[in-house]
């Protein structure tokens, strides 16, 4: 087990390496490169910051929905994931890392572009209705009608004192059947 999540860990990291980073602003000898280059408001994005000599940092920018907490270090720089904001109008942000704390290290801008108004939806994007999910469709029954939310009546008292009655029963029957010190 402990080879295995070696191997898929060692394939992250290799995959991460191999993945190709789209530059979003050069700072002289460091950057700060987003996958994707030009994301949309709502979207994960991946950050790498080149020009940091520490193991860690941290991505600020009025884009994100959070700090990115940077980690790595080495030749590839330091590397994060976040989210930019959903509510985002479109435009540049600035991006500043710090590194190992030392603030102004390596700065850069995102890009985030307008959304693309020629693709029409011809549904909502969200249920509106009850879905047809789980339990066989049945929350169309249960939202058909109202007069089944009013609970139990007479005819499931009735089933359910037939059965109780059934089981009283049936243990007596098997009590009886095995005397009184409990034996058959």
């Amino acid at each position: 087990m402990c080879s295995m999540r070696l191997t898929l860990c060692a394939g992250a990291v290799v995959a991460a390496a191999f993945t190709p980073a789209a530059h979003a602003a050069d700072a002289g000898p460091g950057g700060v490169f987003a996958n994707p280059a030009h994301p949309a408001a709502g979207s994960d994005i991946r950050l790498r910051a080149t020009g940091c000599e520490g193991r860690t940092g941290t991505a600020v920018s009025d884009a994100f929905v959070s700090d990115v907490r940077l980690t790595g270090g080495g030749g590839g720089g330091l590397v994060g994931d976040t989210r930019v904001r959903t509510a985002l109008r479109p435009g540049s942000y600035g991006v500043q890392v710090d590194c190992d704390g030392r603030r102004d290290q390596v700065k850069g801008t995102l890009t985030v572009p307008a959304p693309d108004t020629s693709a029409r939806v011809s549904a909502p994007a969200s249920p509106v209705a009850p879905v047809n999910a789980g339990g066989g469709g049945t929350a169309r029954l249960a939202a058909a009608d109202d007069a089944h939310a009013t609970g139990p009546g007479t005819g499931h008292a009735v089933v359910g004192l037939v059965l109780a009655s059934a089981a009283a029963i049936a243990v007596a029957v098997l009590g009886a059947r095995r005397g009184p010190d409990g034996r058959d």
